[in-house]
């Protein structure tokens, strides 16, 4: 599984002109599931996620995670993170999981994740999203956890 995840002060993310889900300062994470890609890499994903040290602390060090500031989480799907684009002019997404295993996925990671952090907010899979934020920084990281 892959993320591009960013500390932001705010994000959100609009369907159909409505908003399905915003915080204020936290991290707002982009999620694509791989072949291969199980519910191990999908808890480890967001253990990581809840506990990579990305927030200032008092002296302006990154030493601070999610869930010590109590900051709010975003997670929107997103399968072209996925992509190969090491070759040509055009990305090739043969190393995405296939829609259905992605939906399966990224369900039980919001799962997981409501049980872990609550109050975390979603992205819709498969749905043509609109996605807002402000990047504090900007702090942009992308985490993968491979398939075992």
């Amino acid at each position: 599984m892959i993320t591009v995840m960013q500390r932001v002060n705010t994000a959100k993310v609009t369907i159909d002109n409505q908003e399905t889900g915003a915080i204020g300062i936290g991290i707002m994470a982009l999620i694509a599931v791989e072949k291969d890609d199980t519910a191990r890499e999908a808890d480890r994903l967001l253990e990581r996620i809840l506990n990579y040290r990305i927030f200032p602390d008092e002296s302006g060090r990154m030493n601070w995670s999610l869930r010590a500031i109590n900051g709010g989480l975003l997670l929107v799907p997103q399968f072209t993170l996925a992509a190969d684009t090491n070759t040509g002019n055009r990305p090739s997404f043969t190393g995405a999981a296939s829609p259905e295993e992605g939906r399966e996925l990224f369900a039980y990671l919001c799962a997981i994740a409501d049980k872990a952090y609550p109050g975390t907010q979603y992205g819709q899979f498969g749905a043509d999203m609109q996605v807002a934020l402000i990047n504090d920084g900007p702090v942009t990281f992308t985490l993968r956890v491979p398939a075992v």
